[in-house]
């Protein structure tokens, strides 16, 4: 059974990641009807970019520059919004990162980033912001089609998404007597900067065989997402082709998925 849906309108949200891919399209779909948006992210230069071009629209628009894969950038977001006396009642959990090429040849430090990123800043960021979010209250985190299975030069990622993907359903029970609306969002391949981002120094990349079936715009995510958001929906995946590939791989065979990974990364 679904929690009641999020109303979107007059909404006051905050949305990490939020320089550019899905993180901008989150604020672009909902400055038309929201009354305030923070925007956050590490790059000054882009976030203010990103608030210029929403500058005819009614929502108040806030920057706040912080790199979340830390305590220090976490806490700052905080202050943030009590310097400002800021009261959210949507958090968009968008900011992430991957790491293209095998476990063993990865960095410590991005490893590290990838963790605290991905599952750590989600987590006490959303820990954070509930005991101030105002009611009817929202939560809308951005997970992956990759958390619905391992992936062999992709571990960490799809690892890491897994978690947000379970911790999403679970808040979503816990919270929904709240009156909040937890959501999760699973897109496949979408185009933005998260390639670009994923790839190693030295160019090491990842098998991206049949990701063109499966790949939708930004646009059509968020506004699935946001779509799902407002109806209460726990766990969305957009586009028909990605809704089957997640239900074909929540059913299969444990051992034939494992054939079909060692088969898929042999050819690598």
């Amino acid at each position: 059974m679904m929690a009641n849906g999020f109303p979107l309108k007059n909404c006051r949200a905050v949305i990490t990641g939020a320089s550019s891919g899905l993180g901008a399209e989150f604020a672009r779909q909902l400055a038309p009807q929201a009354a305030s948006l923070v925007l956050v992210a590490r790059r000054a230069d882009a976030l203010e970019a990103v608030k210029h071009e929403l500058s005819g629209f009614p929502a108040e628009i806030f920057c706040c520059v912080a790199d979340l894969a830390t305590d220090a950038g976490r806490n700052s977001l905080l202050a943030f919004l009590d310097g400002h006396d800021l009261k959210p009642n949507l958090l968009i959990n968008n900011a992430g990162m991957g790491d293209y090429g095998s476990f063993t040849s990865s960095t410590a430090e991005k490893t590290r980033t990838q963790i605290e990123l991905n599952i750590t800043a989600l987590t006490m960021l959303t820990h954070a912001v509930l005991p101030r979010m105002e009611r009817p209250g929202g939560v809308l985190n951005v997970s992956s089609l990759a958390s619905t299975l391992p992936m062999p030069d992709l571990a960490v990622y799809a690892a890491s998404k897994a978690y947000v993907t379970s911790f999403s359903e679970s808040l979503a029970v816990e919270l929904a007597p709240q009156n909040i609306t937890v959501t999760c969002v699973c897109p496949g391949p979408t185009p933005t900067n998260f390639s670009k981002t994923a790839k190693r120094e030295d160019g090491t990349d990842t098998n991206r065989e049949g990701q063109g079936l499966l790949r939708i715009p930004p646009q059509r995510v968020v506004a699935v997402a946001l779509a799902a958001l407002q109806r209460g929906c726990p766990c969305v995946f957009p586009g028909a082709g990605v809704a089957i590939a997640a239900r074909l791989f929540r059913v299969m065979p444990r051992g034939l998925m494992r054939a079909l990974l060692r088969w898929r990364h042999g050819k690598e």
